[in-house]
């Protein structure tokens, strides 16, 4: 506390945020309309579609994450077991992030802040800083950088020369036994000499962030609240909210409108202050203090409304919410060739996509979303791939052709055999109905000509292809094994019956009726292309399955393609194992259930 008081003690470094001289009314107000006029966006019609949503909202301000790594361990941001780090070829370079950077700052971008990991771990960020502040001819008024402090003390002055006008520093205990609890490292000390030579220099302004967390350092608010007291500096209390692997609980929680009452308590004069536009916190002041404190209550009140943000993750995925999975790979696309424009598409098709609000804090993705560190937040995994939903995709930002085709990784979905820890789980479907369903699958697998006169003739005829001796001693091996189709047939409706104890989360079914049909195939190239285009040969494997259950039968239905397609390959493989390609394995029709029909068209062939 002895460090709190010198804090305290500190006189005051900032100009008065308002002046409380009463001739001084005019000239605030004045002053309030430059600071809204300075701090929004483009005219709209100026203002580029690409950033804005279908709910009409213009994202002027831009956070971009410069590492996955931190030099502390915040329980509430990594998890405790930790994170695995992205390669450093996946990560954007220098010159990436300002490419990046130049085309949202043209786009209507005012406003850049850099995050992490912790930002300043990142090597060269004194260079990335002086390249984004020549982006200021382009319109971006604000650089800004979100960090724990821990080496920042000696560096801050250099970075500020360079273009960094706003920094908030996470700060979230003034107990330094605490500290170490919440951060699994020490450093309190450092935090608190970086926020010294915060207030101390040129910044624009200067913003604690604090986590609040219920039995931890909630007791606390009243003593942050009282550094705003000398200080200009801006107090904000945060919500603890989920990420994968915080181990977020709601009891932990503790909401902002309970803090406030806790403040107005102490200080019955508390007064709301004017808030910057779209600034995610509720500002509050108190009579005669220099500074003010504010809540960001992103779960107890959300500002989705007015949410005009977009993250660039360090390895250049495009996140257009933070507590949604979905993202869109901005490296990759760059990496493959993209131009400006082609990433301005996808950048539009990735906002345009943007919910109307986040889930509630009950429903939030805590196990497919990142971890907070892994965002890029107020402190290599393998992705699955999807789509974002496009059908609200507006007529005037053109779809991509198959060659730009967008590489989704997420997580929008919750997986239904995961529970809420993250563990494997069996889907309940005891308060399910059996009704009537159906499902229908297909595969291919694609053989050479040899094994293709194996399957579509018993034994050769007059006329028919001649063989080496040795192709035709394999086919005799081959034949040895029966009619390859008909065992595969065989073999497909006794897998489709076994499902549920080759697929361990998958319910064992009374099948009614498990239809198999495998049809040789020969694909002629078009007419003038037989030169380039040889002739191929495959067997095309289809798979329908009945029953009268609970929940669906399409997993019967692909395991029964895929052992099928399997037995083909064992049938065939003393004449063929090493050309032999089993693929396009895919569920095209379904019927009964809660999500509807289902049917999907696929290339003859192909």
């Amino acid at each position: 506390m002895a460090q709190l008081r010198q804090v305290l003690r500190r006189k005051p470094t900032l100009l008065r945020c308002f002046s409380t001289a009463p001739s001084s009314v005019q000239l605030r107000a004045q002053e309030k309309i430059r600071e809204i006029e300075s701090n929004s966006p483009l005219p709209e019609e100026l203002f580029s579609k690409h950033l804005t949503d279908s709910f009409d909202r213009k994202h002027n301000y831009l956070r971009i994450s410069l590492t996955e790594r931190c030099n502390l361990r915040c329980f509430y941001c990594m998890p405790s077991e930790g994170i695995e780090l992205s390669p450093d070829g996946k990560l954007l370079t220098n010159d990436e992030i300002l490419r990046l950077a130049t085309l949202f700052v043209k786009s209507g971008v005012t406003k850049i802040r850099l995050t992490g990991g912790e930002p300043t771990v990142r090597k060269g960020i004194a260079d990335i800083i002086a390249s984004l502040n020549e982006l200021r001819q382009y319109g971006l008024k604000s650089i800004g950088m979100t960090s724990n402090g821990l080496s920042l003390h000696r560096r801050l002055p250099q970075l500020v020369s360079n273009g960094l006008t706003h920094l908030n520093l996470s700060l979230d205990t003034l107990d330094p036994f605490k500290f170490e609890l919440i951060t699994r490292r020490k450093g309190h000390d450092a935090v608190l000499k970086a926020l010294n030579v915060a207030l101390e220099s040129n910044l624009a302004a200067v913003k604690l962030n604090v986590v609040v967390i219920k039995g931890l350092n909630d007791s606390e608010v009243l003593d942050f609240v009282e550094m705003t007291k000398n200080q200009s500096i801006s107090v904000r209390f945060i919500e603890f909210m989920p990420f994968t692997g915080n181990k977020w609980d709601q009891k932990k929680m503790v909401e902002s409108s309970e803090l406030l009452k806790r403040i107005k308590a102490r200080h019955p004069e508390v007064r709301r202050a004017p808030d910057e536009l779209n600034d995610t916190a509720r500002s509050w002041s108190i009579p005669g203090y220099q500074g003010s404190f504010g809540f960001i209550s992103s779960m107890s009140d959300h500002f989705c409304a007015s949410c005009n943000r977009l993250r660039i993750t360090a390895d250049g995925q495009i996140k257009v919410c933070l507590f949604d999975a979905k993202e869109v790979s901005l490296r990759d696309e760059m990496r493959m060739g993209a131009s400006d424009d082609e990433l301005l598409e996808i950048i539009g098709q990735a906002v345009f996509g943007k919910k109307e609000k986040h889930a509630g804090m009950k429903d939030i993705d805590v196990v497919t979303n990142r971890p907070m560190i892994l965002i890029g937040g107020n402190s290599t995994r393998r992705n699955v791939l999807s789509r974002l939903p496009l059908s609200h995709m507006a007529s005037s930002i053109p779809r991509l052709d198959a060659s730009k085709r967008l590489r989704f990784y997420s997580t929008s979905s919750k997986l239904t055999h995961l529970d809420e820890h993250g563990r494997a789980s069996m889907v309940d479907v005891g308060d399910k109905q059996p009704t009537k369903r159906s499902a229908t699958a297909s595969g291919r697998i694609f053989i050479p000509e040899i094994a293709y006169e194996l399957v579509t003739s018993s034994y050769p005829t007059e006329g028919s292809k001649i063989f080496t001796p040795n192709e035709q001693s394999a086919l005799e091996k081959a034949r040895r094994k029966g009619d390859a189709l008909t065992i595969a047939q065989l073999a497909a409706i006794m897998g489709a019956k076994a499902t549920s104890t080759l697929i361990p989360l998958c319910h064992p079914l009374a099948l009614s009726n498990v239809d198999v049909s495998l049809v040789p195939e020969r694909t002629t190239p078009p007419v003038g292309e037989e030169e380039q285009t040889p002739v191929r040969y495959s067997i095309l494997c289809t798979a329908t399955v009945s029953c009268e259950g609970k929940t669906g039968v399409e997993m019967e239905a692909l395991t029964a393609v895929s052992i099928g397609l399997l037995t083909v390959w064992d049938m065939l493989k003393a004449v063929a194992g090493k050309e032999m390609e089993i693929g396009q394995i895919m569920v095209t029709h379904k019927s009964g259930g809660r999500s509807g029909n289902f049917s999907r068209c696929i290339e003859e062939g192909k």
